[in-house]
């Protein structure tokens, strides 16, 4: 039965249609918003995955360029490897989805949005977000929904839902949000600046904004939505649960004062040989996998009495304790800026690279080609958590961490005309125990100052944990492994001392109030300026100067229809000039010139040469070093400027009487000539005499006179 919901959403209509496309997938439906749709498909598998403890759910968004009316770049002409934005929108699908399914739930259920159509305007991932919902909620997979997804920009103070490209480029937030008919759920946000209340003003008009979508899905799901599914659940053995926890409680009880990750790693493991080993037996019909599952229970039940009850976290710290920091610069000789920050057992060491426009990324998207000139880049190494793991190219994680790093220093970066650079900031994650994305921010912003990057201002960024209890809400600033894996929040907070630049929140619970939410800004503000301090007091500003090892930038702009002379045909004139100097030579459609190089004086030289072929030979001016091209009877060319001759008279070659002008000039000779003339036909007249400081026009009045040429010959 096909079915078709539309619902007023700002100043378009979101459009939903079930039972048109891809029927036989357990849930499925489009969502459609301007010319831009997305078809969004569900589908559970029969039997649970055997042998996993955990919930086996994928996410994956595609951009077809036939959406916007392309053909894929490359030799085969098709769609490859997930872009970016591709696996931060799947992470984003994933992130609010994944707490409402059933615990114990562990049949493979595999969500895919497929974007079919792009106007050019509509952002489709939250289309693609309220897709997976709306393909969840009538399907028949045991889902907790409906949940919705918006997104919000501020322009001019006024909140607008659902912004065009156009309107974010002069939005100072760009957030999305995904709730439920009572609370939030997942947060994530850039933004230039804003302080703690605008970011809780612009979640309350999400949440507001997003609740007729919910209407229109629980209206699909009365009149077309399937019945649930029976699940068997997998749970844990009673039994078993109970002798883990008589086995296990007295140990867990010390392993909980254990002050360094690595202790309580080794501890945990011992304690799980030991109860595989008693529980395991012939007569038993435990495996491992059950055994594993119980001790993660009794571990999580006991992390969390032991915050509930002893009012303090697992390493000893109070609610509101930030880890030892510290904050080293220019710790790496032959880079352009370097910074190591370490927090507790999290280590990021932050190297920023500088380079010229050649080295932008050019990002080919449906909404059309950008080039990008910062870059964060995000790695975590095997050994930061030490672990043997073999090493391959960035995964979802490093790219989502990466990506919120960026977006936490996007606002203070400096714009292109005040710092030409293309700058590439690269994190290794040397130790990690709790938030190294948050580490990545402080280390990066400090690396950047070390590279003399004029940034507006350092970014300090801090991870936030919640606990839930009966009665309250427990709030663990800096949170460490073990209380983001048993806890339910992950909440990260970024930005310099004026306000947030980036926010991103998880929760592992169905939603959370807004009053928590609120709590929890307030703390991360106190956090954030806490943190900064650490910082400032290692490096407050960016250098004066870039390192000596950085290429030297000197951009400047030209006539744009000079670009075809400095060009050449078929590139020759540039690329003599760079073979002739040595600098590297960018010159953009608008005529911007960048000429970069290691070596001022082949920069300098590139630049007058580039300057001297754009240059309008001006009456009156002095040119020097001008070298002599042809000789005649009646005068001497010479090149005042790169292309440009001109003709210097004979009776201009000197303030005498000049009877044959190699007396006075030869080929190949450097001189300095004055631009007396340009006719009407463009032709150059030049003087050597007039160059002179010492020449006076009346002295030299009726003599030298020579009629050899009443009038300047042709060329």
């Amino acid at each position: 039965m096909t079915k078709k919901l539309e619902t007023q959403l700002g100043k378009s209509s979101i459009i939903i249609e079930t039972g048109r496309m891809a029927k036989q997938a357990d849930g499925s439906c489009t969502v459609q918003q301007g010319g831009t749709v997305v078809l969004v498909t569900a589908v559970c598998s029969g039997e649970p995955r055997e042998g996993i403890d955990f919930f086996p759910l994928t996410c994956e968004y595609q951009e077809r360029t036939y959406a916007a009316g392309k053909i894929p770049g490359g030799f085969f002409k098709r769609e490859g490897r997930p872009s970016e934005k591709e696996i931060l929108t799947a992470r984003l699908i994933d992130r609010p989805c994944r707490p409402l399914f059933p615990k114990g739930f562990i049949n493979e259920v595999q969500i895919v949005a497929i974007v079919v159509s792009s106007d050019g305007e509509n952002d489709p991932d939250v289309l693609a977000m309220l897709g997976a919902s709306t393909a969840l909620t009538i399907s028949d997979i045991p889902f907790n929904g409906p949940i919705a997804a918006v997104r919000v920009g501020r322009v001019d103070g006024k909140f607008i839902v659902n912004p065009t490209y156009q309107e974010l480029e002069t939005s100072d937030l760009d957030m999305v949000v995904s709730g439920n008919r009572s609370a939030v759920i997942m947060v994530e946000a850039g933004s230039s600046e804003i302080s703690e209340e605008v970011m809780l003003e612009a979640i309350n008009f999400a949440h507001a904004e997003l609740q007729p979508l919910l209407d229109m899905q629980e209206s699909l799901a009365k009149e077309c939505g399937r019945k649930k599914r029976d699940i068997e659940f997998y749970k844990i053995d009673a039994e078993l649960l109970k002798e883990v926890k008589e086995l296990s409680i007295s140990r867990l009880g010390g392993i909980n004062l254990l002050s360094t990750k690595e202790q309580r790693e080794e501890a945990m493991s011992q304690l799980s040989k030991d109860l595989k080993k008693k529980l395991i037996t012939e007569e038993s019909e435990y495996t491992e996998k059950d055994v594993k599952a119980a001790l993660n229970e009794v571990e999580e039940q006991e992390v969390r009495k032991f915050i509930i009850e002893k009012r303090k976290r697992v390493d000893g710290r109070q609610f509101d304790e930030i880890r030892k920091i510290t904050c080293e610069v220019g710790v790496l000789p032959r880079t352009h800026g370097s910074a190591l920050f370490t927090r507790g057992q999290t280590q990021s060491l932050s190297v920023t690279t500088l380079g010229t426009s050649a080295d932008e990324q050019i990002i080919d998207a449906l909404e059309g080609e950008a080039q990008k000139s910062f870059m964060l880049h995000y790695n975590f190494p095997p050994f930061s958590v030490g672990e043997v793991k073999p090493i391959r190219g960035p995964g979802r994680r490093e790219i989502g961490h990466g990506a919120l790093a960026e977006r936490a220093l996007k606002a203070v970066m400096p714009s292109k005309e005040n710092f030409p650079y293309t700058v590439r900031v690269v994190s290794d994650i040397l130790e990690s125990n709790g938030s190294s994305s948050m580490a990545t921010v402080c280390a990066s912003s400090l690396s950047l100052m070390d590279a003399g990057v004029p940034i507006k201002e350092p970014v300090s960024g801090i991870a936030i944990g919640l606990i839930l209890a009966k009665d309250e809400a427990i709030i663990l600033t800096d949170i460490g492994g073990v209380e983001d894996h048993y806890g339910d929040m992950d909440f990260k907070v970024a930005g310099t001392k004026n306000g947030i630049t980036a926010l991103q929140m998880d929760l592992k619970v169905q939603g959370i109030s807004k009053d928590v939410i609120k709590k929890v800004l307030e703390v991360g503000h106190k956090s954030r300026m806490y943190i900064l301090e650490k910082m400032v007091t290692t490096i407050s500003r960016p250098k004066e100067g870039i390192s000596e090892f950085a290429p030297r930038i000197i951009a400047f702009k030209i006539n744009e229809e000079k670009i075809g002379a400095v060009i050449g045909p078929g590139g020759k004139v540039i690329k003599k000039i760079i073979q002739d100097t040595g600098a590297t030579i960018d010159i953009s459609d608008d005529g911007m010139v960048q000429v970069a190089s290691t070596d001022p004086a082949a920069m300098e030289k590139a630049v007058a040469i580039i300057k001297g072929i754009v240059e309008e030979p001006a009456v009156g001016k002095i040119y020097t070093g001008c070298k002599i091209k042809k000789i005649m009877n009646f005068g001497a060319f010479c090149e005042i400027l790169p292309g440009k001759d001109g003709l210097i008279h004979v009776s201009e070659l000197a303030s005498k009487f000049v009877k044959n002008v190699e007396d006075v000039v030869k080929l190949g000779d450097e001189v300095t000539v004055k631009l007396i003339a340009v006719d009407d036909q463009g032709r150059i007249n030049l003087s050597i005499k007039q160059a002179d400081p010492d020449y006076k026009p009346e002295e030299n009045k009726g003599e030298g006179q020579d009629s050899r040429a009443p009038r300047r010959p042709r060329e």
